[in-house]
């Protein structure tokens, strides 16, 4: 292995197919690697690794549906160019490996780097596989995971888990305090929906915000223009779009988290510990994977689930009810969950599939 490595990473689509390579390219060109990410032309991979400061491309890529579309049609005969684009860019950059995250965007840089005899090391979140991740996992030489109990068909599996972010892990209750102003002595309830929000879950909370202020301080993210200024000034309730520099703060603060089940922002609040009441998002606005997800942390007695065809004014009350009147009981069970050093395995992968 030269002094110097050569990473190149790919994933992309989604947010979630991004945001946790960041820990580790920000590790990789702390130790004095060169990094190259190779997303798509939608501006989404490069936009949301533009602080990293790496060098970026863009390859044609075509969207992996599990359902009939003329589109996949359409769609089918971009990856090849896209795997072409891929070899180019990674015989140009003389790549020693590629980290792929996942998502349609990584399909045609594995196929090359698989062509191009450059190994993969490739991380799924999700406890089972993406479409793009199941295609995938033949050709790499390396699958990382979050869970034990999710299958794949690659050679060598390793159980990871994923980065959790430095200014998660360093959040600052007292900090949270200042900053929202609170003063009170109850609970914090913290409610997020994604990044985009959650329209059920929005209209529940706010129709139950006389009985849940009561008991809790309520801070609610409820995505992109849906901050209902009707309700500014309500005792023991913030709304905010979107919470940035400050969420491992609020986070640090909560005593209870509402989420949906996304595979990185439930491995963050399970890292983290905080007692959480999840709202899978639905089958029928997904491929089950929230669902799956939120299965598997209820059934280790990490998380309670409420299903979003159950979420009511009066189940959301029980739900919270019960949580915080288990407290101690929910924290402790929380201490069951797998402590790991996420980074330092993952750079173990990168650096072993070029040993």
């Amino acid at each position: 292995m030269s002094d110097q490595l050569k990473v190149v990473f790919t994933g992309g689509g989604t947010a979630g197919h991004v945001i946790p390579s960041k820990p580790i390219i920000a590790a990789l060109l702390a130790r004095g690697d060169r990094v190259t990410y190779i997303g798509s032309h939608s501006r989404l991979e490069r936009d949301l690794i533009a602080d990293l400061d790496v060098e970026f491309h863009a390859v044609t890529t075509g969207k992996l549906r599990r359902y009939f579309s003329f589109a996949n049609l359409i769609d089918l005969m971009r990856v090849p160019i896209g795997i072409l684009q891929a070899f180019l860019f990674l015989a140009k950059l003389g790549a020693d490996v590629v980290f792929s995250k996942g998502g349609y965007v990584s399909v045609p840089v594995v196929i090359a780097a698989w062509l191009a005899r450059i190994p993969v090391v490739a991380h799924e979140s999700d406890l089972t596989p993406g479409l793009a991740t199941q295609l995938c996992a033949p050709l790499v030489a390396s699958q990382c995971i979050n869970f034990d109990e999710t299958s794949t068909d690659a050679r060598r599996v390793v159980v990871t888990g994923t980065p959790v972010r430095s200014d998660l892990l360093n959040g600052n209750a007292d900090r949270a305090k200042d900053w929202l102003g609170i003063d009170a002595s109850l609970p914090v309830m913290v409610v997020v929906g994604g990044s985009l929000g959650a329209e059920k879950i929005n209209e529940t909370i706010r129709l139950a915000l006389d009985e849940l202020t009561e008991r809790v301080y309520v801070v609610h993210v409820c995505g992109a223009g849906k901050v209902q200024r009707s309700l500014e000034g309500q005792s023991n309730y913030r709304q905010f779009e979107f919470i940035d520099k400050e969420w491992g703060d609020v986070l640090a603060l909560a005593d209870i988290v509402v989420s949906r089940a996304g595979a990185n922002s439930l491995y963050e609040l399970l890292s983290l510990r905080v007692p959480n009441l999840l709202i899978p998002l639905p089958i029928s606005a997904s491929r089950g994977d929230q669902i799956e997800n939120a299965e598997l942390a209820e059934s280790h007695g990490w998380s309670m689930v409420l299903p979003q065809e159950k979420l009511t004014v009066q189940s959301l009350l029980s739900a919270v009810s019960l949580l915080l009147d288990n407290i101690e009981f929910w924290r402790t069970k929380l201490d069951d969950f797998p402590s790991r050093n996420s980074l330092e395995l993952l750079l173990a992968e990168i650096d072993r599939a070029v040993a």
